[in-house]
């Protein structure tokens, strides 16, 4: 679990948590993202390894999520849907 500010925009929602939690989990080779609060989660995510241990998302629709030990960085855009994080564990 990550805590810190993350949002969710579309056209027909605006949500903003400055203080929220993102659970992360793997199954399989992929990741999923699950932020509560009325977000639509993020599923089947893979990522390629960028240095010490920090992984990058790849495919369609899910580049932009930035993650390691310690801290998620996102900002995913799909069609009119826009999800950003900023968090630490």
């Amino acid at each position: 679990t990550y805590k810190g500010a993350f949002s969710y925009n579309s056209n027909e929602t605006n949500i903003t948590r400055p203080d929220g939690e993102v659970t992360v989990s793997k199954v399989g080779e992929t990741y999923n993202f699950y932020f509560g609060s009325g977000i639509p989660d993020i599923t089947g995510v893979k990522f390629e390894k960028s240095g010490d241990n920090t992984y990058v998302s790849v495919g369609t629709g899910v580049t932009g999520i930035t993650i390691d030990e310690n801290s998620l960085d996102m900002l995913v855009v799909r069609g009119d849907q826009r999800w950003t994080a900023n968090c630490t564990r």
